[in-house]
């Protein structure tokens, strides 16, 4: 493990007004997105879509520091030919690849979850870096509800992700180790904090029993936030400093960087959320975004499979990245969001 270079390539992830594109939508998530704007889910149009965004170049070499590709992905070229990891490279961005192959039911533990994908993980790995990549994700999933989570659950999701993360930097890659803590259910803000603290404080106990660099790796927590179906919803600035403290009390300062997945949130809410914990301000780390649908349901809705509408998808693209970025600054305001339209 070459760990200069690992760390070298987590700032370059996480640098000034850049964050992650999270592109890697499984083919029944895409399948859904598509459906949305009715168009058919097929392998040309997965490409097309994605090659709109790849192509979109100032977004990609402003604003997007990385993208997070799934397995069909990875290997498909654009219609010219070109790889597709090789357009991301040309904007100044660096290929990653999501390897987790999703979840699956946690024995002894009703309603809760384990990621799968830890067998031949190793090999898997060097076909990527030999494609590209040269950083991945594994996301776990926890959900809160009565009874749960389990500490079953938190301890078998750590332990997966500090393995994967370990196998990662054997493979000279670097990990993003993403524990999400659901947004789904009822619960307030504050047992939010309480559940993703316990899950942050275990994942990081399991990456220090695997001999994992803390200086390696990137992050990718929750924000906290209330349950969708919470009768109170926390405000911007309740959200902001619960995170911050939140995080202050569980991550070393030795992790280059944090990347917020955005978890359901609206495009404006994952906005304002990231730029006012940036306003906050005095953190070991910087904060910034690895955004799926926040930085793709406009850019979906606009282009809806229609060749002639790409220039206004690459628009909307641009326009979701550049807020980002302003919020990873915390510079981001409602007046230039609307400006920016």
């Amino acid at each position: 493990m070459n760990l200069a270079e690992l760390n070298k390539i987590a700032r370059a992830m996480v640098a000034p007004g850049k964050g992650l594109l999270a592109a890697d939508e499984s083919s029944g998530t895409i399948k859904k997105r598509f459906d949305a704007i009715s168009v058919e889910s097929t392998e040309d149009n997965r490409r097309d879509y994605r090659e709109m965004l790849f192509r979109s170049r100032e977004a990609m070499s402003s604003y997007i520091s990385g993208v997070i590709l799934y397995d069909e992905t990875i290997w498909q070229n654009a219609k010219d030919g070109t790889p597709l990891v090789r357009l991301i490279e040309e904007a100044g961005a660096i290929p990653g690849i999501k390897v987790d192959e999703g979840t699956q039911a946690l024995p002894n533990c009703p309603g809760e979850l384990v990621t799968a994908g830890l067998d031949k993980l190793a090999e898997r790995l060097a076909k990527y870096y030999a494609r590209g990549a040269r950083f991945a994700k594994w996301r776990a999933v926890i959900d809160i509800g009565a009874g749960i989570p389990s500490m079953t659950a938190i301890s078998v999701n750590a332990h997966a992700l500090a393995r994967y993360a370990a196998l990662c930097q054997a493979a000279q890659i670097v990990p993003i180790v993403e524990p999400e803590v659901l947004m789904d259910g009822d619960h307030d803000i504050d047992r939010c904090v309480e559940v993703t603290q316990r899950v942050l404080n275990k994942t990081f106990q399991e990456l220090r029993i695997q001999r994992v660099a803390l200086e390696g790796m990137i992050l990718k927590p929750n924000m906290a936030v209330s349950g969708k179906k919470s009768k109170t919803q926390a405000g911007v600035a309740e959200v902001a400093e619960k995170t911050v403290r939140m995080l202050k009390n569980c991550v070393p300062a030795s992790v280059p960087g944090i990347a917020f997945l955005s978890g359901g949130q609206s495009d404006e809410d994952a906005t304002a959320h990231l730029d006012a914990m940036n306003r906050i301000g005095g953190l070991p780390w910087p904060l910034t975004f690895s955004y799926g649908r926040a930085l793709q349901a406009a850019p979906q809705k606009a282009w809806s499979g229609k060749a002639n509408n790409v220039p206004a998808g690459q628009r909307a693209f641009t326009h979701r990245a550049h807020m980002n970025s302003l919020a990873s600054k915390g510079e981001w305001t409602t007046d230039q969001e609307q400006k920016a339209l």
